[in-house]
């Protein structure tokens, strides 16, 4: 009895040690996105831009909703419904990143998510809106929305989900 309990406690411990690394890439991006979004709040006033190259200025804008500022022209409301999703997602991806630390593309994908998505989640908690701050585009066709390092974690994480699926799918 004493060894099944022992054994039980090292495949908990053995677990988390297992997620260790992709909390750490997840608090990387969190701490990166946080400076970055506290530097840029400090410099700049909102709205104002600064030019960069001829395709890329740095700016200071707010989005109160989700990508592309869907649902941004709502009366507040959208604030507390993307914080509940956020925090429900990094539940989620907690529990996957617990449950399948081996998979080293999966995991990368799910920390580099988790990280964007705590960084937003901080923002819509501590300011009621997402700080974005690189401003991209081309020429004459007009500029991307504006985006943070949380979303670039989210990005990467979110095409390295689909490289990851496709090449499950090829092995079958």
């Amino acid at each position: 009895m004493a060894t099944k309990k022992k054994s039980s406690i090292s495949t908990v411990h053995k677990s988390s040690a297992d997620m260790t690394p992709w909390l750490g890439i997840a608090f990387i991006i969190i701490l990166v996105d946080q400076l970055t979004k506290i530097t840029v709040n400090k410099l700049f006033t909102y709205g104002e831009t600064r030019p960069v190259t001829d395709f890329f200025n740095l700016v200071l804008v707010y989005n109160p909703g989700a990508a592309f500022s869907f649902l941004g022209d709502q009366g507040g409301w959208q604030r507390w419904f993307f914080t509940a999703i956020g925090v429900v997602a990094i539940g989620f991806m907690l529990y996957m990143l617990k449950r399948h630390p081996g998979q080293r593309l999966f995991c990368w994908a799910l920390a580099l998510i988790l990280g964007g998505a705590v960084g937003n989640v901080i923002d819509r908690i501590a300011y009621g809106h997402v700080v974005d701050f690189l401003d991209f585009y081309w020429r004459g066709w007009g500029h991307f929305p504006a985006f943070n390092v949380a979303d670039i974690g989210i990005s990467i994480g979110a095409f390295l989900f689909i490289v990851d699926e496709l090449r499950r799918v090829n092995k079958n």
